[in-house]
């Protein structure tokens, strides 16, 4: 686990971004895993821009994303497929048919989700994911005490992630933020050949604290990272407070990418 420490989030998003559009130039058909939320924009304006300046394009590139919302349809403005199409694939050169999300109408969820991992398996398996973290450790919607080898499947938010997203995309409304959601598992996460993480903010100090430094567990999803041989965390200071070993994070990461 490689964790890069910058001084903002603005540096943090620019340098994940750069290790993605760097893996795209470098294989064209990249497979790539996607996350929602209010932390990944950053990162996606930068990629966009990049692919703008013709620096680099998606055109053959796929992707799966992490999660959808159980009961949203996908041109519900508050669904996933919509924040993607609208925060990243309607602004890069990405063909939308090689774009997938989990259909939240499906009539049978159980079925949709291994059709999921089915259709993951045959383009030969993500080749970079991307993910963010919760406030109480978790990845996608692997609420604590999922376990970390669990598969995509049917999910149920906790009030402590309802509470968050009503905050971020349902105007506060935590009556409007559906209870169960279909997610990819830890394990499907961490079958990745890359992870890309972000944190930021001092309200993710904990969760990360757990994440780098706890011990692997259950109940801090995201520890699971620390098993992969190809994770790299990008966070902002605030988000990085609360690590005890800020210093040696910093010269390793330096090292490896020429900082």
């Amino acid at each position: 686990m490689e964790v890069v420490i910058c001084k903002t989030k603005e540096q943090a998003s620019k340098l994940a971004a750069e290790m993605i559009n760097e893996a795209v130039k470098k294989n064209p058909k990249t497979v790539l895993g996607l996350a929602t939320g209010s932390t990944p924009v950053l990162m996606y304006n930068e990629i966009a821009k990049a692919v703008k300046a013709k620096k680099v394009s998606y055109k053959q590139v796929k992707s799966w994303n992490l999660d959808e919302y159980y009961g949203l349809a996908g041109t519900h403005d508050q669904s996933y497929r919509y924040f993607m199409n609208e925060n990243l694939f309607k602004k890069i050169d990405i063909k939308l048919s090689n774009t997938h999300v989990l259909n939240g109408l499906a009539k049978d969820p159980e079925k949709e989700c291994e059709a999921y991992e089915a259709q993951i398996k045959k383009a030969g398996g993500i080749d970079i994911q991307v993910l963010g973290i919760g406030s109480d450790g978790h990845i996608a919607f692997n609420e604590p005490g999922t376990s970390l080898s669990s598969r995509t499947s049917v999910v149920y938010l906790t009030p402590s992630t309802i509470k968050d997203n009503a905050r971020l995309f349902f105007g506060g409304d935590m009556e409007k933020v559906p209870t169960q959601a279909l997610s990819m598992g830890v394990g499907t996460i961490c079958e990745a050949k890359k992870i890309v993480m972000l944190a930021f903010g001092k309200g993710k100090a904990d969760a990360l604290k757990g994440c780098v430094e706890g011990g692997m567990s259950q109940f801090c999803t995201a520890s699971a990272l620390q098993a992969h041989n190809d994770a790299w965390i990008f966070c902002d200071e605030a988000a990085a407070k609360k690590l005890k070993l800020k210093k040696y994070y910093a010269w390793r990461s330096a090292t490896k990418l020429g900082l």
